[in-house]
C-alpha cells in the first residue's frame, strides 16, 4: 500500500475552488451577494499559503523563544477575537478573555505536551503550534458563545448564576455535539490528514481522542473562568 503523502498540483488546487466558485455563481444570481464570499476565498487563500512559508521558517528554526512569542501573538488575537459578537465591548472583557484562554488553553496544552505526548524538547514546533491554534481556537469560539449569551441573559435582568449556567450550557453544544458526532457523522480534519499520510487508523484514532478531550475541556475551562471573572466584577460593581 502507497503511505507516501499525495502532492498536488496548481491545477488540483484550482479544481478544489470549483464547488466554492459555484457557490458564489449561486449567490450572485440570488441576491447579488457574491463579493464578501469571493473576498473571503481571496483571502483564505493568501492566509494561508503566507502562514504556510511562515511555519516552514518557525519549524526550521527550532527556537524555545520564537514558539514562545507564536503562542503570545496568537493568545492576544484569540482574546480580542472572542469579544467580537459582545455588543457593549469594555477593556475588562478582553482581559477575561485572555485570563480564561491562557489558563484553560494553556494549561491543556502544558498537559497533552508535556505529559501525554512528552515532547523532547519540549517546544518541539510541529507539535505545539498546530496543537496550540486548535486549543486556543476552540477557547475563542467557546468563550464568545458564552459572552453574547451571558451579556443577553444579564440585560434581560436574570440572576447571576441562572446566566452563568445558560451561557455555559449554551457555549457548549457545539463541542458536545462534536463528542457524539465523531466516528459516525465526520472523521476530523487531524485523523483524517493522519490517515491520507499513511498512519494507521488505529493510531490516528487514539490521537484523534487525545485532541477531542483537550478541546472539550480547554473550551470548558475557558468559557467557566470568562464567566467567573465577569460575574465576579460585575456583582463588584
Amino acid at each position: 500500500m502507497n503511505t507516501t503523502v499525495q502532492t498536488i498540483s496548481v491545477a488540483g488546487l484550482a479544481y478544489a475552488f470549483v464547488p466554492a466558485a459555484l457557490v458564489v455563481v449561486i449567490l450572485f444570481r440570488w441576491c447579488s451577494a457574491g463579493w464578501p464570499a469571493i473576498y473571503a476565498l481571496v483571502r483564505m487563500l493568501l492566509q494561508l499559503l503566507l502562514v504556510g512559508f511562515v511555519l516552514v521558517y518557525i519549524f526550521d528554526a527550532e527556537s524555545a523563544w520564537l514558539i514562545l512569542l507564536v503562542l503570545i501573538v496568537m493568545l492576544l488575537a484569540a482574546s480580542w477575537i472572542s469579544m467580537r459578537p459582545v455588543r457593549h465591548k469594555q477593556t475588562n472583557l478582553y482581559r477575561h478573555a485572555g485570563i480564561a484562554i491562557l489558563l484553560g488553553g494553556g494549561l491543556t496544552l502544558v498537559l497533552v505536551t508535556q505529559l501525554v505526548l512528552d515532547l523532547d524538547p519540549w517546544f518541539f514546533p510541529r507539535y505545539v503550534v498546530p496543537l496550540a491554534g486548535m486549543i486556543f481556537a476552540s477557547s475563542m469560539n467557546t468563550i464568545s458563545l458564552a459572552a453574547e449569551r451571558f451579556e443577553a441573559e444579564r440585560q434581560q435582568s436574570i440572576g447571576y448564576r441562572r446566566a452563568r449556567a445558560v451561557a455555559l450550557q449554551a457555549s457548549l453544544i457545539p463541542a458536545i455535539n462534536s463528542l457524539f458526532a465523531v466516528g459516525l457523522v465526520s472523521l476530523p480534519g487531524m485523523m483524517t490528514g493522519q490517515i491520507l499520510s499513511g498512519v494507521s487508523p488505529f493510531v490516528a484514532a487514539k490521537y484523534q481522542i487525545v485532541v477531542m478531550c483537550m478541546l472539550f475541556g480547554a473550551s470548558g475551562i475557558s468559557a467557566a473562568i470568562y464567566l467567573v471573572l465577569s460575574g465576579r466584577e460585575g456583582q463588584q460593581q
